[in-house]
């Protein structure tokens, strides 16, 4: 799903309201230059960042740090980053400790960076998982955060009858579907998109990137006259843990009005 930000938060976790503040590199130097984060593990992947055609750090000392509850983000020893691509700001100083500094290629560079010198996180880099143009965990991409290994995905095939319905009219119903069940989300249910009803549903420009399941497309809804915009999404070339929903549909049970085996969902 996407990118995170205000309404890719929304989108992954949409039960849960994530502070604002967290996302904010001088609120995060502020309280973790003296305050521990929620939780820090050691973690023997591998993790590689590529930044300007070049691996700016290649280490299997990464630490995870989970800034609030919800999700880890990697923190990088500072021994494991190019030194010719690193460079401190000594008068940036965002926290006790806690410096703003610069990874620099040779076509670009991102100040999206920040040094602990001390206090909990010392010795660590933070940089923001947007500012490099990809990270791996061993071979294979993160999308948006690195996965929770406390969380899990686990899909199940399903007769239950699931119907779609929005503002009353019928846009899908299948009884072939596969559902997903994610650690701290509602379930998701996908649906064989020969189960829709197409004269309903075009095409929408949004994607969106989940760590668990990759990249998704989106169908916006034309009901009684009216646009229900990303109202469904599928995955064309899903994670492999999530492979058994490649190419199905499902819909936002927030926005919509699901009905299993005739009973209506709470939104």
């Amino acid at each position: 799903m996407p990118s995170m930000d205000a309404s890719s938060e929304a989108r992954l976790y949409p039960s849960i309201t994530i502070s604002r503040t967290m996302q904010d590199p001088n609120e995060v130097a502020r309280k973790f230059s003296t305050t521990p984060p929620h939780k820090i593990e050691e973690t023997p992947r591998r993790v590689r960042g590529l930044f300007d055609k070049e691996y700016v750090f290649d280490t299997t000392h990464a630490r995870l740090v989970w800034e609030h509850p919800y999700y880890p983000l990697y923190y990088i020893p500072v021994d494991a980053i190019k030194h010719d691509m690193l460079s401190v700001d000594r008068s940036k100083e965002k926290g006790d400790g806690a410096y703003q500094a610069v990874l620099k290629g040779e076509r670009k560079q991102t100040d999206e960076v920040l040094i602990f010198e001390k206090g909990p996180l010392e010795g660590l880099v933070r940089i923001k998982m947007d500012a490099l143009d990809s990270w791996f965990e061993e071979d294979e991409p993160i999308y948006v955060h690195p996965r929770d290994p406390y969380k899990r995905i686990h899909i199940l095939p399903s007769s239950r009858k699931v119907t779609v319905k929005i503002d009353g009219v019928t846009v899908a119903e299948s009884s072939n579907n596969m559902f997903l069940f994610e650690t701290m989300l509602r379930p998701r249910y996908y649906l064989p998109k020969t189960a829709l009803n197409w004269q309903y549903f075009t095409d929408s420009d949004s994607t969106t990137r989940c760590p668990y399941k990759g990249i998704a497309n989106y169908y916006n809804a034309n009901i009684n006259g009216k646009e229900y915009q990303d109202v469904l999404w599928w995955y064309r070339h899903p994670t492999r843990e999530s492979a058994l929903v490649e190419g199905m549909a499902c819909f936002y049970n927030e926005k919509v009005d699901v009905f299993i085996d005739g009973v209506k969902e709470d939104k």
